[in-house]
């Protein structure tokens, strides 16, 4: 396997972020939603601007995947009011972990989710947590792999289909 890294977004980068959130959101969704949900929705979630505040919020933080010195993914982590949800305190959030469709199934979901637990262990949080689209069996089982269980669930608006996400966490500190 070619050399694997993870590193933090830069500023500069933005633009790198906004292409590839639309393109392996749109990959891992394009045959589950009506094209106009789907096209609403990549043009307001991944805005250039709206990508940016995202970036510039000191309780979010961005990582590239890099497999060899190609971008093939990302990571987002939330914590505080910057999480999607108020749950518990020290909580962290993982908010997005995408690939492209042509790296999956080449470990890098997993690196990325140890990554995010190591990021979790280092910071001293309690839990992470994430949201998957409850139709998305793969990742609710690859999730459940990782230790992560349901605990509640909530509406995630794709346009104007009112999608259901399954609310998984995993204790990280006792």
């Amino acid at each position: 396997m070619k050399h694997l890294n993870i590193r933090l977004v830069r500023e500069t980068e933005i633009e790198q972020l906004q292409l590839i959130s639309i393109k392996t959101f749109e990959e891992t969704f394009i045959d589950h939603c009506a094209p106009t949900d789907l096209s609403d929705f990549l043009k307001s979630a991944y805005s250039y601007e709206k990508l940016k505040t995202e970036f510039q919020n000191e309780e979010s933080i961005f990582y590239f995947a890099e497999y060899g010195t190609k971008i093939v993914g990302y990571l987002k982590l939330n914590w505080g009011k910057a999480q999607t949800e108020s749950l518990e305190e020290n909580a962290l959030e993982l908010e997005r972990i995408y690939l492209l469709a042509e790296y999956q199934g080449k470990q890098i979901g997993q690196f990325l989710v140890d990554n995010a637990m190591q990021i979790a262990k280092n910071k001293k949080f309690k839990t992470i947590w994430l949201g998957v689209w409850e139709n998305n069996l793969r990742a609710i089982s690859f999730y459940k792999k990782n230790g992560f269980e349901q605990f509640s669930s909530h509406i995630f608006p794709l346009g104007n289909d009112m999608q259901t996400d399954i609310l998984m966490k995993k204790t990280i500190l006792d």
